[in-house]
């Protein structure tokens, strides 16, 4: 085995331990995953800018994914990375072992996204339903992201499950994986195996994972600079002048909040 063969073998079963190069735990821990979720969708994009790690038109899923049950809270969740097609049965020597797939599954950090790209030029088929729903719900998933289709839209809402798609489908033609474990395209994103995800109503973003246990702090930060705008907007008090005055100190005291947070990212 070469050097980088070994050092790419190390950085393998670090990941699947959930630790990173100093042995501590990368993922985050229940505690962590609830609080993001107590947060919008918007509300995290708007805070990751704070740490300046990437532009503000990258990192999240264009429109054309739509969530399909806007009522229920937010999702947060690893990302298990999956390929589909549907428009023809799936080829004999090329079929995924439904086995080793599972294992995949469970092998990933709770909570789970299944992010699926559709490799057919048009949707055609659904991979998830309510069966497959409620197999990956007891897989430990709470939602899936796909750039095809999805159906049994009330059965799914009723058990939680999440989906976020770019159609709806009545049938599941000839569906079946293409693939599993590598990055994929949805909605103009990348998503790669074990991308943090958190999505609502508003869409899909990633969230980097340098940031990820200092989110939510970020996020707290973010509502705070955005009130009292907000509340200057709604009073009587509100003239053009003063929101632009209130809007300028808003930029400095964000400037100061992002120093703060890039610190603790070691920025």
């Amino acid at each position: 085995m070469t050097a980088d063969n070994h050092q790419d073998s190390l950085y393998f079963r670090l990941y699947i331990l959930g630790l990173d190069e100093s042995g501590l735990s990368s993922h985050l821990t229940e505690v962590q995953i609830d609080e993001l979720k107590r947060f919008t969708t918007t509300t995290v994009c708007n805070a990751l800018e704070l740490f300046k790690v990437r532009k503000r038109n990258e990192g999240f899923m264009l429109p054309e994914i739509v969530c399909r049950f806007p009522e229920l809270d937010p999702v947060v969740g690893y990302a298990i990375t999956t390929t589909s097609k549907a428009q023809e049965p799936a080829r004999p020597d090329a079929s995924v072992d439904i086995n080793t797939y599972y294992a995949h599954v469970l092998s990933q950090p709770q909570p789970r996204i299944i992010v699926t790209q559709d490799l057919d030029a048009r949707p055609v088929g659904a991979l998830f339903g309510e069966v497959q729903a409620s197999l990956h719900k007891a897989l430990g998933c709470v939602g899936q992201v796909t750039n095809g289709g999805v159906r049994d839209l009330e059965e799914c809402r009723r058990i939680g499950f999440q989906f976020f798609s770019s159609c709806v489908l009545v049938s599941h033609a000839y569906v079946h994986l293409e693939g599993f474990g590598k990055p994929v395209v949805v909605g103009g994103l990348t998503v790669g195996p074990g991308d943090l995800i958190h999505a609502d109503r508003h869409g899909v973003c990633l969230i980097p994972p340098n940031v990820a246990s200092h989110l939510a702090t970020a996020c707290r930060e973010m509502e705070a600079l955005e009130r009292p705008l907000i509340e200057l907007a709604r009073s009587t008090e509100f003239r053009p002048a003063r929101f632009v005055a209130a809007r300028a100190s808003m930029s400095r005291q964000f400037e100061e909040a992002s120093n703060r947070l890039r610190a603790l990212i070691g920025e």
